[in-house]
């Protein structure tokens, strides 16, 4: 089943989780929106900077720490995502409140770990 996702904090750098979770959420048939610093591209998703609007948005899934997340904030609740993944170091309880009180799904879990166990 396809879940679109947006990976926020996403780089081109092949060495960072973010592109490796582009690259895993692709070949599992994801439909993948990437943010991040820079423009860049991973396979065939091109990496914008500007906060674009979102339909039929699955999951958000962050590759930010809490402090860059802030900026972030009003953007990630009016996509009205059905859950937000913390994958580790981005975990935020501010966030995660905030998100809860619109219904919106919050777990600290590793998208590439889900991915790869079947719980995505």
């Amino acid at each position: 089943m396809n879940k679109k996702t947006l990976v926020l904090g996403a780089s081109d750098h092949s060495y960072r989780y973010s592109f490796l979770a582009i690259q895993a959420l692709e070949s599992k048939g994801h439909d993948v929106v990437a943010i991040g610093k820079r423009t860049g591209h991973v396979g065939k998703v091109t990496i914008e900077t500007n906060q674009k609007e979102i339909k039929d948005l699955d999951t958000v899934s962050l590759y930010l720490n809490p402090g860059n997340q802030k900026l972030y904030y009003k953007y990630i609740i009016s996509l009205l995502p059905k859950r937000i993944i913390f994958n580790p170091g981005a975990e935020n309880e501010e966030l995660a409140a905030l998100a809860l009180q619109h219904g919106i799904e919050t777990k600290n879990a590793c998208t590439l770990v889900m991915l790869t166990t079947g719980l995505y």
